[in-house]
């Protein structure tokens, strides 16, 4: 057997399929592309973000940022400003006092920038992992107020029979 010999095997390959050569074949007429439309035309060709006529993604989306109303705001204040302010105990209230926060009712989060020396209760809605580790260091200590969300719709209780 000489590598010019070489064949595939019976079956493996098949001759291709010759459109638009009359009605004879079976592909003459509109040559596989059906009745008109895009797809029937010479040189047709979807742009990847073509969505099929409908008002595409980047005319839907709004082009100057995007308002969450569903936001609460939130308030951040560092243990070094705690530091600075040389009390016992701090809340939303003492601070929103001395002008540290824009608004006590306003959820409160303590993160760890700075350094704390005194022992301090403070009373906020979370705490970063540093800035607990730095109060609970210096003998203060942190209490977190539980954040109530409102129920969106009652469970139905099965009456026992």
């Amino acid at each position: 057997m000489k590598l010019g010999e070489l064949r595939p095997a019976k079956g493996a390959t098949k001759k291709r399929k010759r459109i638009g050569r009359g009605p004879g074949s079976g592909t003459g007429g509109t040559s596989t592309m059906g009745h008109k439309g895009h797809k029937a035309r010479k040189g047709h060709q979807f742009r990847p973000w073509f969505e099929g006529g409908q008002m595409p993604l980047q005319r839907r989306t709004p082009k100057r940022g995007f308002t969450n109303v569903h936001r609460k705001p939130l308030c951040v204040v560092n243990v070094g400003d705690l530091e600075r302010l040389g009390l016992d105990t701090v809340n939303a209230a003492v601070l929103k006092q001395n002008g540290f926060i824009r608004s006590a009712e306003a959820r409160l989060k303590v993160l760890g920038n700075g350094e704390i020396t005194r022992a301090v209760k403070i009373i906020a809605h979370g705490f970063s992992a540093e800035a607990q580790r730095k109060i609970e260091a210096a003998g203060g200590s942190v209490e977190t107020i539980k954040i109530v969300r409102p129920r969106r719709y009652k469970k139905k209780v099965k009456a026992d029979r």
